[in-house]
C-alpha cells in the first residue's frame, strides 16, 4: 500500500508539473506578440492648440481640442499628439481611437491638484460603488472608453499625478469621492502603454478594466513608500494582457489583478485571464509585489508570471479573498522569482478585504486552486509562507517546487498553514504538512489515481 501511495504522490506531482507547463506554454506568447509601434501618418503638437508648458497654465481645453481634431484621422491611419519638453498642467482628458499620445524626453504631464479639474463619473458596474467612498468617483487623468488601437508612449516622458494632496485627503478622511488614477482604459482593446515614467499617482497608475489585448512595457512607476494605497498596474476584468520590462515601486501593491467586488463582480461576470508578466522589478512598501484580489468575484485564471525580481516588500506574492466574493483564482503559474528583504514570501488569505455593502451573499464562497510556485530564491525572508484558506472552501492543489528561502535569523516561524492542501518538492525550509506530498493528497484525487493505477496493473 505504501508503494501505491508513493506512486500516487509521484503521479500527482507529474500532473501538476505538466499542467503548469501547459499554462506556461499557452501564455508565453502573450508578451512575444507585442505590437510594433509604427509611426502614425499624421501628427500635431499640443503647442498648435495653445498649450503652455510652464507648469502653471491649465491645458485641459488644449488637450481636448487637439484630441477632438485628431478624431478626423481615425479612418486615415490614425494620428499622433506630440507633447514637447515642458510641464503641461491638465485636468482629466479623454483619448480617442487610433491615437498615439507621445511625450518627448523632458515632457511632463502634471495632474492638477484642484479636484474641480477632475470630472466625476459613475462607479464601475462590477464594483457597484466607489472603492474608497460610496457613490461616484473622480475620472482618471488620462482616460479611454470603448476605444480601439490607442498608444501612450514617448522617449522617457513623465506623467506626474502630484498626488500629495490626494493622499492627505484620503488619510484625513476628507474625500467625498474615490480618488482618481493616472491612466484608465475601460472597455477598450489593443492598448499600449510604454517607454514612460509615472510618478505620484493619487491611487492607481495604470488601470485597464474590461479590456482586451493590453500591452504595458518598459515603464517605471514611483510613489513614496508612505503614500497610502498607491498601486502600480491593475489589470481588472481584462484579458490577454502583457506586462514586461517594468520597474515599479509604490506605497501599496506593485501589480495586482482584480475582477470585481462581491455581488457586483459576480453579476458582471467578466474574469481577468490570459495574463503574462515577466522581467519586472517590483517593490511594495506596505502591500504585495504581486497580488491577486481581493476583489476577484469575476474570476482570475490562466496567469503566467516569470523572471521577476521582488524586493524590500511586505509580501512577495499574495492571493486574497474572503467569504462573499464568489469567483475563483486558478490556473496560476509563477516561476523564476528572486526575492530580497521580504517579510512574507508567499501569502494566501481567505479572510482579506471588506464588502461594498450589506447585500453581499456570505454563502458565495471563492475557489482558490491550481497554483504553481516554482524556481524561487529568497534572501532575508521573515516568513516563507502563510496559507490560510476558508474552512468552508479550503485552498487546494497548491504546488511548490524548487524553492529555497534564506530566513532572517530572528524568524521563529517559517510556514503557517490552515484550510489548505497541496504538494511540494525540493522546498527549503520544508513546508508544513498540509503542503507536504506525503500527507496532503486529497482522498478524491488519491482514489482516482489509485483506480487508474489498478486498471493499469490489470492491463
Amino acid at each position: 500500500m505504501m508503494l501505491i501511495f508513493s506512486q500516487v504522490a509521484l503521479l500527482l506531482l507529474l500532473q501538476l508539473s505538466n499542467a503548469a507547463k501547459i499554462i506556461g506554454d499557452e501564455l508565453s506568447g502573450q508578451c512575444n506578440s507585442k505590437p510594433i509601434l509604427d509611426p502614425r501618418p499624421h501628427s500635431v503638437s499640443i503647442l498648435e492648440f495653445g498649450a503652455v508648458g510652464d507648469g502653471k497654465t491649465l491645458n485641459t481645453i488644449a488637450f481636448q481640442n487637439a484630441i477632438f481634431y485628431l478624431k478626423s484621422f481615425a479612418d486615415k491611419g490614425g494620428a499622433q499628439l506630440y507633447v514637447p519638453p515642458g510641464k503641461w498642467l491638465t485636468g482629466s482628458i479623454n483619448l480617442t481611437s487610433h491615437l498615439t499620445l507621445f511625450l518627448e524626453k523632458g515632457a511632463t504631464i502634471l495632474g492638477s491638484q484642484d479636484p474641480s479639474h477632475w470630472e466625476l463619473v459613475n462607479p464601475l458596474p462590477s464594483y457597484g460603488r466607489g472603492v474608497e467612498v460610496p457613490g461616484k468617483r473622480y475620472r482618471s487623468l488620462i482616460n479611454g472608453y470603448n476605444l480601439h488601437d490607442v498608444v501612450i508612449t514617448g522617449d522617457d516622458g513623465v506623467i506626474d499625478g502630484q498626488g500629495l494632496v490626494w493622499w492627505d485627503w484620503f488619510t484625513s478622511h476628507s474625500l467625498n469621492y474615490s480618488r482618481p488614477h493616472l491612466v484608465e482604459f475601460e472597455d477598450s482593446e489593443y492598448v499600449v502603454v510604454s517607454n514612460l515614467s509615472f510618478l505620484n499617482t493619487p491611487a492607481y497608475n495604470i488601470h485597464p478594466v474590461y479590456c482586451s489585448n493590453v500591452y504595458v512595457f518598459n515603464i517605471s512607476v514611483s510613489a513614496p513608500s508612505e503614500s497610502p494605497y498607491t498601486v502600480g498596474i491593475v489589470p481588472d476584468s481584462s484579458d490577454h494582457v502583457c506586462i514586461e520590462g517594468c520597474n515599479i515601486a509604490t506605497g501599496y501593491d506593485a501589480i495586482v489583478l482584480k475582477s470585481g467586488w462581491d455581488q457586483y463582480g459576480i453579476a458582471y461576470g467578466r474574469p481577468s485571464k490570459n495574463i503574462h508578466i515577466r522581467n519586472v522589478h517590483l517593490q511594495s512598501s506596505s502591500g504585495s509585489s504581486i497580488a491577486f484580489g481581493s476583489e476577484m468575484s469575476g474570476g482570475i485564471s490562466n496567469v503566467l508570471v516569470e523572471h521577476v525580481h521582488l524586493y524590500n516588500s511586505s509580501t512577495g506574492i499574495e492571493f486574497r479573498t474572503t467569504k462573499g466574493r464568489g469567483g475563483y483564482i486558478k490556473g496560476i503559474v509563477i516561476s523564476d522569482v528572486e526575492m530580497e528583504n521580504i517579510s512574507t514570501g508567499f501569502s494566501a488569505s481567505g479572510h482579506f478585504g471588506s464588502h461594498p455593502d450589506d447585500e453581499f451573499d456570505p454563502n458565495a464562497l471563492p475557489i482558490v486552486q491550481d497554483i504553481t510556485l516554482q524556481n524561487v530564491r529568497g534572501t532575508n525572508i521573515n516568513i516563507a509562507g502563510n496559507f490560510t484558506g476558508l474552512q468552508e472552501s479550503p485552498f487546494t492543489s497548491i504546488y511548490l517546487s524548487n524553492i529555497t528561502f534564506s530566513m532572517n535569523s530572528s524568524s521563529s516561524t517559517s510556514w503557517i498553514c490552515l484550510d489548505v492542501s497541496g504538494y511540494s518538492e525540493s522546498v527549503i525550509p520544508p513546508p508544513c504538512s498540509d503542503l507536504d506530498t506525503r500527507y496532503s493528497i486529497s482522498s478524491l484525487a488519491a482514489t482516482s489515481l489509485l483506480n487508474s493505477a489498478g486498471k493499469a496493473a490489470v492491463l
